[in-house]
């Protein structure tokens, strides 16, 4: 069989299908065609990978790329390159109100896969800067369960589910009502919610009650107050709980809400995130956050393996979008790939605190497949 792109001598980490082993990567008609030795023989394209890593193509299920409709908004192409991302999940950017500008200038324009949570405030995250920090779900008025439910059932091919914002900073003092109002959208429209959490009201064990199987709790490792731990390293029983359930841990490092501490607590108790995401915005985008690679980097060095790091931006992201044709290079699967490599050295961290961690590994984008078609190389870039 002949192939339009085959990516030959990476190491190829799969996790979908516990695949870790230096072999290729072929594509054809846009999608994954076969993994196995010697198939560059047969690519009408061949893209050398010796000494790099091959994953499926990374999803960040924490992103914010609305750019130029809100404040926080990045630009969801130039991220894509620089992090070698191939798809970006928005979460909650825009509401039902702006969602069709979201779709018309961002989504349906983009080379790169865009999926979004459609936020239950009518106008998104809305005043959201370095100036201006005006929470979206603090204003009842704002909350739109009916156009909500109207914009996702009529853009079901590119939303997700439901995302609410709840805490002092998102939601003032309205408490878990946002979340109420959420969960009642989701449930009608039978889709996941994402929930954010910042500082109480509400607290985390008030939030965490009200999830349901396959509902996603984002900024799982965030800082004391409403983080998952106890200072003894007792990992909260309502956290446990939903875990046993079936309710799902993103990462969403972001601005504030990665701390080391709770993280070193978290993994030491084995509890890992379901998810590693970046929640990338204008505020986090030059640090503490930078990326999805930065932040897959920071657990590398807080001792989980690699396979694992990535076992959670590939496979684990697509079963959270319930998504089973990404994050996989099984045949059929969309024709995506990330090439990766794993510099060693001397790396200096930040999580959102300020605390330093000195690492010795970080992973670097160096060229991006998508649709089965080499889409950025770094290498042809230098």
């Amino acid at each position: 069989m002949d192939y339009d792109l085959v990516v030959t001598g990476g190491r190829v980490i799969d996790p979908s299908q516990e695949i870790d082993r230096v072999t290729d990567v072929a594509f054809a008609q846009g999608r994954v065609a076969a993994v196995g030795d010697g198939l560059a023989a047969h690519g009408a394209q061949v893209v050398e990978a010796a000494g790099r890593i091959v994953t499926p193509g990374l999803i960040d299920l924490h992103t914010h790329v609305y750019w130029g409709g809100t404040s926080l908004g990045v630009d969801a192409v130039a991220l894509a390159r620089s992090a070698g991302v191939s798809t970006l999940v928005d979460t909650g950017s825009a509401g039902p109100g702006n969602f069709p500008g979201f779709r018309s200038h961002v989504i349906d324009a983009s080379p790169v896969r865009i999926i979004a949570y459609l936020n239950i405030s009518f106008a998104g995250i809305f005043g959201f800067s370095s100036r201006i920090m005006v929470g979206e779900s603090g204003d009842q008025r704002l909350m739109a369960p009916h156009d909500t439910l109207e914009v996702l059932d009529a853009n079901r091919d590119v939303i997700a589910g439901v995302k609410v914002r709840v805490g002092r900073t998102a939601s003032g003092t309205a408490g878990v009502v946002p979340l109420d109002i959420a969960r009642q959208v989701a449930d009608e429209a039978d889709v996941p919610m994402m929930v954010h959490i910042d500082q109480p009201p509400p607290t985390l064990e008030e939030v965490l009650a009200r999830l349901r199987p396959g509902d996603i709790l984002t900024h799982c490792f965030r800082p004391f107050p409403n983080a998952p731990i106890r200072r003894d390293g007792r990992v909260l029983d309502a956290v446990l709980d939903a875990r046993a359930r079936g309710v799902l841990f993103d990462i969403g490092h972001g601005m504030g809400s990665f701390d080391f501490i709770v993280a070193r607590g978290m993994l030491a108790a084995g509890f890992l995130p379901d998810t590693i995401s970046s929640d990338v915005h204008a505020l986090c985008i030059d640090g503490p956050a930078f990326d999805l690679p930065t932040t897959m980097s920071k657990f590398l060095c807080l001792g989980v393996s690699l396979p694992e790091v990535i076992r959670r931006a590939t496979v684990n992201a697509a079963a959270a979008l319930q998504r089973p044709d990404l994050g996989s290079f099984r045949p059929g699967s969309e024709g995506d790939a990330s090439i990766l490599e794993l510099a060693n050295g001397r790396f200096d961290y930040r999580d959102v605190l300020g605390a330093e961690l000195i690492g010795e590994q970080r992973l670097l984008a160096r060229g991006l497949v998508l649709a089965g078609e080499l889409w950025h190389s770094a290498d042809q870039a230098a």
